[in-house]
């Protein structure tokens, strides 16, 4: 019989679709008993989607969120063993958006929305220095002159300027002071780091200075005991090692950076070291394991003791409140917490008789720091320390330890090589991005370097807290200036080789996503599927490649402006905005300092007038109220920029100060023969950060 044409054959599409869910199937399956690290990857997935929105959620959007999450978990009890964990996942993406907005709103608290000057009166929480080695004070319990308090900030930050050789600056003194206080400041060009969402979960709602002397209105009174006491053993180790060893002594054993000059900061920065200066994963974990050797050792020696005990469990009891007091001493900053609860993990871990480093114990540390502080996410020390910790975790995961044993101190040397090594290439691009520089010597470094904390400063603050005691500090001081020592002179004499730190240009927004993905996916996957992260890493580092940078760049104040010339970005002052001149430089990956920049070829001008011209557009810079008013017009430019307000009207388009209070800094990009502006506060969106406070 023949079939009529005109009816519908048989489909191919039918049993294609069946296959490639079978392969899916399969290669989802292939997943089972490794699922565990993906959870807090979905968990950061739904967190980026919520700090990278334009606009913050409202009612119906989070019903929406929420009815997600429900219907995935649901979904995820109907579905196939296989499909059950791509639901599950959706729930924890759902859950992670909706875990980083209860945050949010959590934290509010008043933002100053203007600039203050008169009395500011608070309690000292924390003592620092700035970026120009200046000493800060972060206060709580403001009080301003004809503020209420449910308008006040909940913290402000205070630079001290002049002699202030007088006070006797320590945690829980009530100070007074005159000084100028202003919101915390917006990105330094659109899309730059925001530095106002970084005040906002600190709580930090004005900064500012002061010239005027601070005096003490009342001693400190209870509470803020821990932090007395790290102030207090910063400066007891700051008078017995003087210098920047000092400096750095203090810095690792309590957190307070506030004694490294500004100079010894730039050399472990250019020499790849700086890691060791900020309390994080690597001294918590030197710290926690000299102590665990030291009880495991204690406790071999003594034979009917150890017939008795399991040494390492005990080991690890008594290593988990070292780790616990070291944290407390250490100011609980996010870095510190994220580092404690790694460490925990893994004690807990050789509690229960598992292996303490792996991808499991190190995704539940993730878990366990997202939950607590979401926005830890966007965060560089997040993403370098778990980025280090996972790699180094799979890498000796795939078995090389054991390979390297037999090879006696051979076999130590090559552990320790391969750790910096895999350690300096998982963070090598987060710290590209974030800091924009480089270290072509880090490796070499970090091999010199590393052996001094790990032998002698870490176990010298051990043994410093026990001898303290007995009254027996001195050899313990001695380890401790010792290591210290080495360590500034390795990161002075590498710093000073030629090349020793490379600019970075900044990357598009997508590519650290990107990169994240890809290396996830080739660590995480189980199977020939790993290597589908391959095309996301090169599309990131292709991106990255690619990357252009604004031709045109205005400072939010309207005092300066910055083009890119034929030699590289010209500044049009050679002072001025210093801190958005920096962070132009840094995007750019130029490493010269702003006077140098000034001189470049680009802008035209002095004094008060400076004027660069980009293909048909003219941009002038005028400052001051005395040549904007002798100004006839746009002086024959097509965009005039000012650091005053209100220019009036005029035949061109006109960034003043006012405008720029609105917008925020200004990026153009070259177009045909025109310019393509863009603002910051396009690109920052509408959140709670941006928009002064709840």
């Amino acid at each position: 019989m023949d079939l009529d044409p005109t009816l519908p054959g048989p489909s191919a599409a039918g049993p294609a679709r069946g296959w490639l869910r079978a392969v899916v199937e399969e290669a989802l399956l292939a997943q089972r008993g490794h699922l565990l690290p993906w959870a807090p990857v979905a968990l950061g997935v739904g967190i980026g989607l919520y700090f990278a929105l334009p606009v913050e959620p409202g009612t119906m959007a989070w019903t929406a969120v929420a009815a997600l999450g429900v219907v995935a978990l649901l979904l995820a009890r109907r579905l196939s063993t296989g499909f059950a964990p791509l639901a599950l996942g959706l729930a924890l993406v759902a859950g992670g958006a909706g875990l980083a907005g209860w945050r949010t709103w959590d934290v509010a608290a008043p933002v100053l929305g203007f600039r203050y000057y008169g009395p500011i009166e608070g309690r000292i929480v924390e003592i620092d220095r700035s970026a120009k080695d200046a000493p800060r004070l972060t206060l709580d319990r403001v009080v301003l002159r004809d503020m209420a308090p449910e308008r006040r900030p909940a913290r402000v930050r205070v630079t001290l300027r002049g002699d202030q050789r007088w006070l006797v600056a320590e945690p829980g003194r009530v100070v007074m002071m005159t000084g100028h206080l202003l919101p915390p400041s917006g990105p330094a060009e659109p899309g730059d780091f925001d530095f106002r969402r970084m005040a906002w979960f600190e709580g930090l709602g004005a900064i500012g200075y002061t010239q005027s002397p601070v005096l003490t209105r009342a001693p400190p009174e209870g509470g803020l005991w821990m932090h007395r006491l790290r102030a207090r053993l910063s400066l007891a180790l700051r008078e017995r090692i003087e210098g920047d060893a000092g400096g750095l002594a203090a810095a690792v054993s309590t957190g307070d950076r506030s004694g490294l000059s500004s100079a010894a900061n730039q050399a472990m920065r250019d020499s790849g070291l700086y890691h060791l200066v900020s309390i994080s994963g690597t001294h918590m974990g030197l710290l926690v394991g000299f102590v665990f050797l030291l009880v495991r050792t204690a406790i071999a020696v003594v034979p009917p003791l150890a017939l008795r005990v399991n040494g390492k469990k005990v080991a690890a009891l008594a290593a988990l409140p070292a780790a616990a007091l070291y944290l407390g001493l250490a100011g609980r900053d996010v870095a510190t917490e994220r580092a404690f609860v790694m460490v925990a993990v893994m004690l807990g871990a050789v509690l229960a008789d598992r292996q303490a480093v792996t991808l499991r114990s190190v995704a539940i540390a993730a878990l366990i720091v997202l939950v607590l502080r979401p926005e830890s996410l966007v965060s560089p020390g997040f993403q370098m320390s778990f980025a280090a910790v996972t790699a180094l975790s799979a890498a000796f995961g795939a078995g090389l330890r054991p390979r390297t044993r037999r090879w006696g101190w051979a076999g130590v040397v090559a552990v320790l090589v391969l750790a910096s090594l895999v350690a300096g290439l998982a963070t090598a691009p987060y710290a590209g991005a974030h800091f924009n520089r480089f270290t072509s010597y880090g490796l070499v470094a970090n091999l010199v370097a590393d052996p001094a904390m790990a032998f002698l400063v870490m176990p010298g603050a051990v043994l410093l807290a026990i001898g303290g005691v007995f009254g027996a500090t001195q050899p313990a001081l001695l380890m401790i200036e010792l290591g210290c020592r080495w360590i500034l002179l390795v990161a002075d004499l590498v710093a000073q080789l030629e090349g020793a730190a490379t600019g970075v240009v900044g990357p598009p927004g997508a590519v650290l996503p990107l990169l994240t993905l890809g290396g996830l996916v080739l660590i995480l996957w189980q199977g020939r599927g790993r290597w589908a992260g391959l095309p996301l890493v090169a599309t990131a580092l292709a991106l990255w490649m690619g990357a252009g940078r604004p031709d045109l760049l205005v400072a939010a104040s309207g005092g300066t402006m910055a083009v890119l010339g034929p030699e590289g970005r010209d500044v049009a002052r050679p002072r001025g905005d210093g801190f958005a001149v920096a962070a132009w430089l840094e995007n750019d990956g130029d490493l010269l300092a702003q006077e140098a920049a000034a001189g470049r070829p680009g802008i035209e001008g002095e004094g008060k007038l400076f004027r660069a011209r980009i293909g048909a557009e003219e941009v002038l810079l005028v400052r001051g109220e005395a040549a904007l008013a002798a100004l006839e017009g746009c002086g024959g430019a097509t965009i005039l920029v000012t650091d005053r307000r209100e220019a009036g009207a005029r035949p061109c388009l006109v960034l003043d100060a006012g405008a720029l209070a609105g917008t925020g800094a200004v990026a153009g990009w070259r177009e045909g023969e025109g310019l393509r502006l863009m603002t910051a506060a396009d690109l920052a969106g509408s959140r709670p950060w941006t928009a002064g406070g709840p």
